[in-house]
C-alpha cells in the first residue's frame, strides 16, 4: 500500500459559516496504479490533492482523518519534513501550467531548482538531468528549449515541462490535477500517453484528477466519483462504465455525446445545480437532482457500501444480495 487516506475531512472557515470541501473521504493507491477522481467542479477533487500535498491555504485546514504515505501520517509532519517529500517522493502537476511556472525564470532553472533541492548533485549534473527529462517527455531540441521562458512555449509544451519537473526526482506518487484541461484533443491524447509511459517507466502510482470521463476511460485502472466532497461510487474503470450504480454517475455517463446519437437528439443534462456548500440539503446531497429520489433520501445520508468490490452510496442498493448489482 503506497497511499492510504482515512476519513479525511477538509474545511474552510468563512465569515458566513464553515464549508466542508472534503467529507469522510477514504481510499487507497497501490504502487503502479492509476486512480482517477472524477466529478463536477466544486466536488472536492482539487482540495483532496492539496490536502495530500500539505498545500492548503488559509482559511482551509484538515479537520480530521489521516493521510498515510508508506505508513507515515503526512498530517503529523512538520513543514520541513513535508518539504523533503514534496517534489521528491510525491510530485504534482498543477491544473494550469502558465500560472504554475515562474514567468521570469527559464525552464531549465525551474526544473534544476527542484532537482538540486532533493538530490545531492552538482549544477552541471542537474542541467544534464533536466535536458534528459525534457527529452523523455517529448520536447524537441531539449537543450535549446531549456533556455526558453514559459511564454515562449505552447500550452501542450508547458504541460510537458510541468510533467518533466514533477518526474525529475523519480517520485513514487504523481498527482495530476486536470492535466489535459484547455488542451485540444490531439495534445490531450499525447499527454495521457505520456503519463501512461511514465507510469510504466518509473513504476509510479498516479492520482489523476479530472472531470472528463473520457480521460478516465483512457488512462485509469480504478475510479472514484465524488459529489459535494463525498465518494458516491468507486469501482474498477471497466466495471463502472459497464454498470454504473449511483444515479449521479449514470447522469454523468449519459451526458457524454455519442458518435451514433441522432443529431436532433438533445444531450442529456442532470437537472438542477450543485447545492450551496453553506446550505446543504438534509439527507443525500444529490436528492434534489435525482430522478430516483425516495422519501428516505431527503432525510438520511446513505452509507458507502461495498457490493462485490463495487462501492456505492445510495439507498437503492440497501438490500442488494451477494452477487447482485441491480437496484431494488
Amino acid at each position: 500500500m503506497l497511499l492510504e487516506v482515512k476519513k479525511l475531512r477538509t474545511e474552510f472557515k468563512l465569515k458566513r459559516g464553515t464549508v466542508t470541501a472534503v467529507d469522510d473521504l477514504s481510499f487507497t493507491i497501490d504502487k503502479g496504479e492509476i486512480l482517477a477522481i472524477v466529478g463536477e467542479s466544486g466536488s472536492g477533487k482539487s482540495v483532496t490533492s492539496l490536502s495530500i500535498m500539505g498545500l492548503l491555504q488559509k482559511p482551509g485546514k484538515i479537520a480530521g482523518g489521516e493521510i498515510l504515505f508508506k505508513s507515515q501520517d503526512l498530517n503529523k509532519m512538520s513543514q520541513k519534513e513535508l518539504q523533503k517529500i514534496r517534489g521528491n517522493k510525491i510530485s504534482m502537476i498543477f491544473q494550469e501550467p502558465m500560472t504554475s511556472l515562474n514567468p521570469v525564470w527559464r525552464i531549465k532553472d525551474q526544473i534544476m531548482e527542484n532537482i538540486m533541492t532533493h538530490m545531492k548533485i552538482s549544477k552541471k549534473e542537474a542541467l544534464t538531468r533536466t535536458i534528459e527529462m525534457l527529452e523523455t517527455v517529448g520536447i524537441p531540441s531539449p537543450a535549446e528549449r531549456a533556455n526558453d521562458y514559459p511564454h515562449q512555449m505552447s500550452g501542450g509544451m508547458r504541460q510537458r515541462v510541468m510533467t518533466a519537473m514533477a518526474l525529475a526526482c523519480d517520485p513514487e506518487l504523481l498527482i495530476a490535477d486536470e492535466p489535459t484541461t484547455a488542451l485540444d484533443v490531439t495534445i490531450q491524447a499525447q499527454i495521457l500517453e505520456l503519463l501512461y509511459r511514465m507510469r510504466e517507466k518509473f513504476h509510479m502510482a498516479v492520482l489523476l484528477i479530472t472531470h472528463d470521463l473520457g480521460v478516465v476511460a483512457e488512462a485509469a485502472d480504478r475510479v472514484i466519483v465524488m459529489y459535494c466532497g463525498k465518494i458516491v461510487e468507486e469501482a474498477a474503470v471497466k466495471d463502472l462504465f459497464a454498470q454504473p450504480l449511483h444515479p449521479y454517475t449514470v447522469g454523468l455517463l449519459q451526458s457524454i455525446p455519442q458518435i451514433d446519437d441522432d443529431s436532433d437528439k438533445r444531450l442529456y443534462m442532470i437537472k438542477g445545480m450543485v447545492p450551496n456548500p453553506l446550505n446543504m440539503p438534509p439527507g443525500c446531497n444529490f436528492s434534489d437532482r435525482c430522478d430516483r429520489c425516495m422519501d428516505r433520501c431527503t432525510k438520511e445520508m446513505p452509507e458507502l457500501q461495498d457490493i462485490n468490490g463495487h462501492k456505492v452510496r445510495c439507498f437503492l442498493y440497501d438490500k442488494a444480495k451477494e452477487g447482485e448489482l441491480s437496484a431494488k
